[in-house]
């Protein structure tokens, strides 16, 4: 997992080559590679789904997913990060933490992932091991610990000393982009050695020893029962298990550096991952299953298997109703023993009658789109055609969402951001064999209250025999702050609540939440706004989808009353330019009503920081390549909603109405 251009899949493809299970390097810029299968990734030298491949390396078996570094596809490292028992965190060691680098790295906090760092392309002139690791102190809050430091750098970077055995370990000085750096040799530091590199090495061994030792009680106690008088003698199979134990915990992360494009780095990352990252048995994941065909992956190939073990991953064939992020049970009956041993690991805090339809497993976070365009068939006889690949698509990636307008009957595709829709756009006329038409680009506003406002309202509807008769009065307010999910806020007034039956409730806040769908300035989500029901009446026999329909005409009027307020996507944007460029893209960014928060330098370069809404960074990148000749790199990621301006609320509504 990393950033987008860190090295994921260069790395991937040298894991491959140097386990044997693939005879020649592949590389992205030649659209080569094993992991990056599917025609636009080949296309655009990009990874944008995740890709599977199972190999052996010294007895041990590694099933590694590589996964996207683009914001658009943060969904494929989520669901990757939610059943995997550990991850290589890929860093630019000429950049250090980027922009996608902490949403990764807060994703693998969330499902409480142990990790490993890579810091890649220390063959890169602006190269440095000391930035790299500050910046995962400063920007990760994470506690790095260091088992390699390199040895020459930039150009004249030809190895690494691993500090944990006291060895050097070079790559041979003739080694070119053709070699394949597949020879190495290892050897014992001695005197013969660079002093300063000596010198070197003896203080971060040292450094490393301290930090262990402060983080595992075991090793601190052997340290100074048997190694008191000369700490660097303890044995490295004893440091390497505390450093094992301590990864394990997440209590620190082993940092680890090489340069996987010049083929120097790759093998000893391999033997951290099998010493220090959890075999299956060291993770809990509860849930068993038995298939009747199950397949291993290797990117777009699949073999054929009678069965899996824990820690493996496989392809399943032929389920129907199964959505990213669902957990699969072979039985009722396992679904409540891992109930069960929920229970008894949270001691007793779960409640012990509790079904095992109730038990709520782990999903995927679902980005909310901040995207949205028309897509439409080439006829209506290719209609049905197009929803069947947009139902298998949606079931594949859960952040996209697709859904008909009310008053149109168009169908709406809602995205992560330009990108992600082109690239759907593309796979459906790949995959599906269907030529369809996207309509413009449209941003995903919101909207919400300026003050407060009460209403009532009467709904008194005959259909067929039956009358129904509902009287509602209900109260809306701005809420201090809005989240970005459009959630309901419902209270109800002293004394109303226990009045009203179960149903009736169900169907009030059913009618409160149809209303939060549509606002009543453009009809985009409401959020930021705290609803009090007053008051509901109605006779007998009065139907709840009466009660709901009620709800929600008068929540309508009240929103109305209340004052409405566009807000926009506000996106926090990261662009690395050279000095020479800046001022350019400041000004530009003035005029996209961009606010700069940071600018930081990073060697030659300046690494901008700033806030600009969503709706002006249509075709940026674009833009950026123009205003830079190319030489400039940027990521986007959304930041939060805020207010629009009363000039540009008008100029967006007149836009809209088509009336500019």
């Amino acid at each position: 997992m990393a950033h987008i251009d860190a090295g994921k899949t260069t790395t991937t493809e040298r894991m491959l080559y140097y386990s044997g299970y693939t005879r020649a390097l592949g590389d992205v810029d030649d659209g080569d590679t094993v992991t990056d299968f599917m025609a636009q990734e080949r296309e655009r030298g990009i990874t944008i789904q995740s890709a599977a491949v199972t190999f052996d390396w010294k007895q041990h078996r590694i099933n590694l997913i590589d996964t996207p570094g683009h914001v658009d596809f943060t969904l494929e490292v989520e669901r990757a990060l939610r059943v995997l028992d550990g991850a290589v965190a890929v860093f630019d060691a000429s950049a250090g933490v980027e922009a996608q680098t902490l949403t990764v790295w807060r994703q693998a906090d969330k499902h409480q992932v142990p990790r490993v760092c890579f810091l890649n392309k220390m063959d890169k002139p602006g190269a440095s091991l000391e930035y790299s690791i500050e910046s995962i102190k400063e920007k990760l809050k994470a506690n790095p610990i260091l088992l390699q430091i390199p040895i020459g750098s930039g150009k004249n970077f030809t190895g690494v000393v691993d500090l944990v055995t006291k060895e050097r370990i070079m790559w041979h000085p003739g080694s070119s982009w053709h070699d394949s750096g597949h020879d190495f040799n290892t050897k014992a530091l001695g005197s013969s050695d660079d002093p300063e590199l000596l010198h070197h090495a003896s203080e971060a061994r040292g450094a490393l020893i301290e930090q262990v030792a402060d983080l595992d009680d075991e090793f601190a106690g052997l340290l100074l029962e048997e190694f008191s008088e000369d700490f660097d003698a303890i044995p490295p199979g004893r440091l390497q298990e505390a450093v094992r134990r301590i990864t394990l915990a997440q209590k620190a992360v082993p940092i680890l550096c090489g340069s996987a494009l010049r083929n120097k780095g790759v093998q000893p990352l391999l033997d951290a991952i099998t010493a220090y990252l959890p075999a299956p048995n060291e993770r809990h994941h509860d849930l068993v299953e038995r298939m009747s065909r199950l397949l291993l992956p290797f990117a777009d190939q699949h073999v054929e298997l009678q069965s899996l073990t824990a820690g493996n991953i496989a392809v399943t064939v032929g389920l129907k109703q199964t959505v990213t992020g669902d957990t699969i049970v072979s039985s009722k009956a396992s679904a409540v023993a891992a109930a069960r041993r929920a229970q008894e690991e949270s001691e007793g805090k779960m409640n012990p009658g509790r079904e095992a339809s109730e038990l709520v497993l782990a999903g995927v976070e679902v980005p909310e789109p901040v995207f949205f365009c028309t897509i439409e068939p080439p006829s209506m006889a290719k209609q049905a055609d197009l929803d069947h690949a947009l139902t298998c698509l949606q079931r594949e990636d859960p952040s996209l969402k697709v859904h008909i307008d009310p008053d149109s009957g168009q169908t709406i595709l809602s995205g992560m951001g330009e990108l992600h829709i082109q690239i759907i756009h593309d796979r459906i006329r790949r995959e599906f064999g269907i030529e369809t038409h996207l309509g413009p680009l449209q941003v995903a506003y919101r909207e919400t209250i300026l003050r407060s406002a009460s209403t009532t309202d009467i709904l008194d509807r005959t259909l067929g025999e039956k009358r129904h008769v509902v009287t509602v009065a209900l109260s809306v307010r701005p809420l201090d702050e809005f989240s970005h999910s459009a959630s309901c806020d419902i209270t109800y007034k002293e004394d109303v609540e226990g009045q009203l039956a179960a149903d009736i409730r169900s169907a009030v806040e059913n009618g409160v939440q149809s209303a939060h769908l549509q606002g009543p300035l453009l009809g985009y989500p409401v959020q930021g706004v705290g609803t009090i029901i007053q008051n509901v009446t109605l006779e007998p026999g009065t139907s709840m989808a009466m009660v709901s329909a009620c709800v929600s005409r008068c929540m309508l009027k009240a929103l109305k009353q209340a004052g409405g307020q566009l807000l926009e996507p506000m996106m926090s944007l990261e662009v690395t330019v050279g000095e020479e460029h800046l001022s350019s893209v400041l000004a530009d960014l003035a005029q996209r009503r961009g606010a700069v928060c940071d600018v930081q330098s990073r060697y030659d370069n300046k690494v901008l920081l700033a806030t600009v809404p969503l709706a002006e960074m249509m075709g940026y990148s674009t833009a950026l390549r123009t205003l830079t000749s190319g030489n400039a790199t940027f990521s986007l990621e959304l930041s939060s909603y805020e207010a629009m301006n009363a000039q540009d609320q008008n100029a967006l509504l007149s836009k809209m109405a088509g009336l500019a």
